[in-house]
């Protein structure tokens, strides 16, 4: 076999969250393993220019919504200065230790990393285009895993050459911090780059088709940061389309329709309006892979496709589009090629948007109930009754529990406030256990603190919560 061929019990094409999770498995369970990504190291879109890079800017964008926040409780700081340069050089080594870490795990696990771009010349056989330009290297394999994650969506009529045009990537370069930025989008892709330029100083406006913010999150948990977020952006509109943008040299005009009519020149544009999958471009019609008209691969609860050979994860198998969604895809689809006994079949999958304050649910929304004719009786408790949420100055959270009603067993539960994203856990794990409220009510949760919430919102639906009296309607 010549050098630039070689076989591999395993590929694994990607080297994101699921890729490099699949891919060290795998060599754990002492598979031969080829990992293939265009990146030096493991880490994919998430630690690249995702999940990573944007939680270190939120981070900051935290601290200075702090500072500015202690004067009511009696503590004044000066206006902080901003060092653009150093803030993009921590973000850049936050990102560099952790995609280099990856890289040395690759390397004590044995995995072999080909660094370029696959495509799949049939159900066996992959042609890899090298990242240095050095000649075509062609891996044969048993089975190949497809990881190749997601890239945003954009819009046909911007100036496609404008710098002044950005997308989630070209935001967490920090080039610069604009006096004027357009988020189009309400997702929580925007909502946490807003969030972040706004706390910087950018004057940031979000515009929204929809009549809300994070449409298809539960109105409950959305209300308390939307109204947040008009204390913090500069304006936000709903209902309300970008029609056209125009690039003037200077700056960019956009003109809007819909409730918020106008038009209005910015410094910068952040298009955030979703994302598509990574399945152009693969070779997949060289193989049996069936492929939705969305981009999407079809895959069974194993992450099967319809090759026998080829499984698929993460955010080309659809939604929800989540770097932990895919990791434990892949290391169940691995399970699988190993001979085990394994599927990917959770009984939630817990989503967070890192705004401020947090956004979390899982399990079934109170939307998703009532759509379903899913029999459910919603239990809230207010942060504002929380002893800890008022140290902390936090009290416009909320939980909320959706249960059903004769037994009490938890469907989903629904959080708003700081921490949501590590409360979420709590909650994620009592519904994999089948867990009821009254196993919430009695599980002993320290005093003070946020966990505390989830208790008192299983003493709601019994009526019988110690910090909030709402009796259970028809008890006597």
């Amino acid at each position: 076999m010549s050098p630039n061929q070689r076989f591999t019990r395993l590929a694994v094409v990607g080297g994101g969250p699921g890729g490099y999770a699949a891919a060290f498995l795998a060599a754990d369970l002492g598979l031969e393993v080829s990992l293939i990504d265009l990146d030096r190291n493991p880490g994919g879109v998430c630690l690249y220019r995702g999940c990573i890079p944007s939680k270190a800017l939120l981070h900051l964008a935290k601290l200075l919504g702090e500072t500015r926040a202690a004067a009511a409780f009696g503590l004044e700081f000066g206006e902080p200065r901003i060092d653009i340069d150093r803030l993009r050089a921590w973000k850049n080594g936050v990102v560099e230790q952790l995609t280099g870490g990856l890289g040395q795990l690759a390397k004590r696990r044995k995995v072999d990393f080909i660094r370029g771009r696959a495509r799949f010349q049939d159900a066996r056989t992959l042609a890899v285009e090298p990242a240095d330009g050095s000649g075509e290297v062609i891996v044969a394999f048993d089975q190949a895993i497809i990881a190749t994650g997601s890239r945003p969506v954009t819009l046909p009529f911007l100036p496609a050459a404008s710098p002044r045009i950005w997308d989630s990537t070209g935001a967490l370069e920090l080039e610069t911090i604009p006096e004027r930025l357009l988020v189009i989008g309400g997702g929580y892709i925007g909502l946490e780059l807003g969030g972040v330029y706004a706390a910087l100083g950018s004057a940031v406006s979000v515009v929204e088709m929809e009549k809300s913010l994070l449409p298809g999150a539960d109105p409950d948990l959305v209300r308390p940061l939307a109204k947040r977020m008009g204390e913090q952006l500069h304006a936000v509109h709903l209902e309300t389309r970008v029609a056209a943008v125009e690039d003037t040299g200077s700056a960019l005009r956009v003109r809007f329709e819909g409730k918020a009519a106008a038009e209005e020149t910015f410094d910068r544009v952040l298009v955030s309006i979703g994302r598509r999958p990574n399945t152009g471009n693969l070779g997949l019609e060289n193989t049996d892979v069936v492929v939705d008209a969305r981009g999407f691969i079809a895959v069974d609860a194993q992450r099967r496709t319809a090759e026998p050979t080829l499984f698929a994860i993460g955010d080309v198998t659809g939604q929800p589009m989540l770097a932990h969604k895919a990791s434990h895809e892949g290391r169940a689809a691995v399970e699988v090629i190993a001979g085990r006994a394994a599927a990917f079949e959770p009984a939630a999958i817990p989503a967070v948007v890192f705004t401020d304050p947090e956004i979390a649910w899982t399990g079934l929304t109170e939307a998703e109930a009532k759509a379903g004719g899913v029999p459910h009786e919603i239990a809230r408790f207010p942060w504002a009754a929380s002893g800890r949420a008022l140290t902390l100055g936090a009290t416009e959270g909320v939980t909320k529990l959706v249960l059903e009603p004769e037994t009490g067993r938890l469907l989903g539960v629904g959080l708003c406030g700081s921490g949501a994203g590590e409360l979420i856990v709590e909650a994620t794990l009592a519904l994999e256990m089948g867990a009821t409220a009254e196993d919430l009510k009695l599980t002993i949760h320290p005093h003070p603190t946020l966990s505390e919430t989830l208790m008192e919102a299983a003493e709601v639906f019994y009526g019988q919560c110690t910090h909030l009296y709402r009796p259970k309607r028809g008890a006597s």
